[in-house]
């Protein structure tokens, strides 16, 4: 879990905080990248249908050496994700194993989970990265041909991007801007649900950026879209890269202009004000869940709540 403030909340959001340095330079030359992926010291990260490799021991990632490349023929190339102190750290992606813990030796040690099962016993490192192992290793799962001429793409700089093998065109892996936002009226907020979610349950609401669009717009189209309510004033809090399977989640705070509620039910189920008081018991855990329970604490849209009612930062 992320390290906590001295309010309690984290300090920085969920799977942001990557401790690898990109290595943008020596992405740019083939004769280290062989040397690395040829080197003793580094380390990979093998992934499973987009499940990691944690150990079982302490939840923390089970990062291996060279040698289990070789387990996994069939793996795409491995995708560079950094170097920490001296040392280059990849992912790998080996869905094309069954059994992979048995097939890679380690199914005494290590388990393949979900990212959002693994997520709250991570630490804040792990989770970052983490984050960007399972979105670049997704792309290049579902990249494979050019988008401009239809022929196969490889892997390039490592995993920084795709060329086509015919027309040379580059591509790079996609990052979708998604506006979240707590809106607020005086001593209320607005926190809307999907009719998919348990009951009781309620965020904030959320859209994905639209071309031309700046984030106070989208945010202002967003929330008269879902909820029928008018913003004015918008201001960002914090971001948070969100890997399923790669977006980047723009957390902001807005206020409202008008008060009627009127969903549209091809967005959300329901939507409501709820005053301050409510929902500062029910991040606390302290009000019936069929009333009131709030996102976990690893996504922002929770933050932002724990923010606004003095719980976080």
């Amino acid at each position: 879990m992320p390290v906590a403030g001295k309010s309690g909340a984290p300090a920085v959001n969920v799977f942001a905080g990557n401790p690898l340095d990109r290595a943008q330079l020596q992405r740019l030359d083939e004769a280290w990248l062989a040397a690395s992926l040829d080197d003793a010291r580094s380390r990979f990260l093998p992934m499973w249908r987009l499940e990691i490799l944690v150990k079982k021991q302490d939840c923390g990632l089970a990062w291996a050496r060279r040698g289990l490349v070789a387990k996994a023929p069939d793996a795409p190339p491995p995708v560079l994700l950094g170097v920490r102190d001296g040392i280059a750290h990849y992912a790998l992606d080996v869905s094309t194993l069954d059994d992979p813990a048995a097939r890679l030796g380690l199914a005494e040690v290590a388990e393949f989970m979900d990212l959002r099962a693994a997520a709250g016993q991570l630490s804040s490192e792990d989770s970052a990265v983490v984050a960007q192992a399972r979105s670049l290793v997704d792309w290049h799962a579902t990249h494979p041909f050019c988008a401009r001429c239809g022929s196969p793409t490889r892997l390039a700089q490592g995993g920084a991007m795709r060329t086509c093998e015919k027309c040379r065109a580059e591509h790079f892996p996609r990052v979708n801007p998604v506006v979240i936002m707590l809106v607020t009226s005086g001593d209320r907020c607005l926190l809307g649900r999907q009719a998919a979610w348990p009951r009781g349950m309620f965020s904030t609401l959320a859209g994905f950026v639209e071309t031309g669009e700046t984030i106070e717009e989208a945010v202002r189209r967003e929330v008269r879209e879902e909820s029928g309510i008018q913003v004015g004033r918008v201001t960002y809090h914090s971001s948070q890269p969100w890997p399923f399977p790669s977006s980047l989640m723009i957390g902001c705070l807005a206020e409202a202009l008008s008060d009627e509620i009127v969903i549209d039910p091809n967005e959300i189920e329901d939507a409501r004000w709820f005053d301050r008081e409510t929902v500062l018991r029910a991040c606390r855990g302290e009000i019936n869940a069929s009333e009131l329970f709030l996102p976990p604490v690893m996504a922002i849209g929770r933050r932002l709540c724990d923010v606004w009612v003095g719980l976080g930062e």
